[in-house]
């Protein structure tokens, strides 16, 4: 970097204390103000040249504190070059942590040597990055320490593929830290489900079931006890179903999809669900008992309620929601979901009548549960 470049930045006493400077303290404050001007500043490709000298000499600096410097400032950088990247991220932990978990200088193979190392600390860094590329959680997986594992598995931005779930689970499918990591993830694949199902506790399957589809058939199997295992909501798996038509058939083939799980699924929001309920029992395609529920005038919904053949008591209950769901806007967000849910049960207890008690009961619980995330996402009295 030129002289001038330099003074448009810093004072003469910054650069003086960056050059000549015996006291740590005051050479780190130097360090510090040069590589953010060297991170902001437009340069040239002469003056990047000597600010890359410039960083070179920071980096073999015998004072930790200058070197952490540097790390801290440029950790997020692209103007810090790969091989000073590197040397840094071999250096103590202090200095080698903030560059790990955030440079963008270091390539994939650059972090693989690292988790190869087999340093768990340094691991663990690299599997917190904001993203993790598949190549790298491969390694992880297979090589990684336990606590890296952990972090990876928790990680949305870690990218898993099959072969890296695999060996999660082969490896750490009794280590609870790990399973849970993997059933906060924000998406899971219906397979690792599945074999989580297996490995996990009564109370994080109820998690796993809340937060992730299970497969039709392992959910149809855990609502009746056959595994012996926390009962699962079939209407929270409905809400979860990605394909919903081999949800409801599955349903339908184990005996399960009655009137009782259809009203549930409607008053909790679950409207897509209900749709293709009506049409696996009416036997009428999907498409055309969309049009007949949402018909703007009456005689659509009764007509496929009716060939459904679903208690007259209920069509109610039907009818009401269905009219919310227009009344609304209702789009099946969480939100809305929320929203919808609260004022359709309220409705129901306080309005329609001939549900009967096991229904109404399951409809109080779920109130209470709304009305509980509700106080807890409220902020809290001082």
């Amino acid at each position: 970097m030129s002289v001038a470049v330099m003074r448009s930045r810093l004072t003469e006493s910054d650069i003086r204390r960056l050059v000549k400077g015996t006291d740590d303290n005051d050479r780190a404050v130097a360090a510090h103000k040069l590589c953010r001007a060297i991170d902001r500043a437009p340069l040239s490709r002469v003056e990047r040249q000597s600010a890359n000298a410039i960083m070179q000499v920071m980096v073999n600096d015998s004072a930790e504190l200058v070197r952490r410097a540097l790390a801290v400032t440029l950790q997020n950088s692209p103007h810090l070059p790969r091989d000073l990247a590197k040397q840094l991220a071999k250096d103590v932990e202090s200095i080698a942590i903030p560059i790990l978990t955030s440079s963008p200088s270091l390539t994939d193979d650059d972090l693989i040597d690292v988790v190869r190392s087999g340093a768990a600390v340094r691991q663990m860094a690299i599997a917190s990055r904001k993203t993790v590329s598949a190549n790298v959680v491969h390694v992880i997986a297979k090589e990684g320490r336990e606590p890296a594992v952990a972090v990876a598995a928790g990680n949305n931005g870690a990218i898993f593929d099959d072969e890296s779930f695999d060996a999660t689970l082969g490896r750490f499918g009794n280590n609870a830290k790990i399973t849970d990591g993997l059933i906060s993830r924000d998406t899971l694949p219906i397979h690792v489900t599945e074999k989580l199902v297996a490995l996990i506790s009564d109370e994080a399957l109820h998690r796993l079931s809340k937060r992730h589809e299970l497969p039709p058939q392992l959910a149809v199997e855990l609502a009746e006890g056959a595994r012996e295992r926390a009962t699962i909501d079939l209407v929270d798996q409905a809400g979860q179903a990605a394909d919903m038509r081999r949800f409801v058939q599955q349903l339908h083939l184990n005996g399960r999809l009655t009137p009782s799980i259809i009203v549930r699924g409607l008053c909790m929001g679950h409207i897509r669900f209900v749709e293709w309920a009506l049409a696996e029992l009416a036997g009428v395609p999907h498409s055309r008992t969309w049009l007949m529920v949402h018909d703007a005038g009456a005689l659509g919904l009764r007509a496929i309620f009716e060939r459904a053949g679903l208690p007259q008591r209920l069509y109610p209950v039907f009818r009401s929601a269905i009219d919310m769901v227009h009344e609304m806007d209702y789009d099946d967000g969480n939100l809305d979901q929320e929203r919808f849910s609260r004022r359709m049960i309220e409705r129901v207890l306080t309005k329609l009548q001939g549900l009967p008690k096991e229904e109404l009961d399951y409809l109080l619980d779920r109130l209470n549960v709304l009305s509980d995330a509700t106080r807890n996402t409220l902020p809290k009295a001082a």
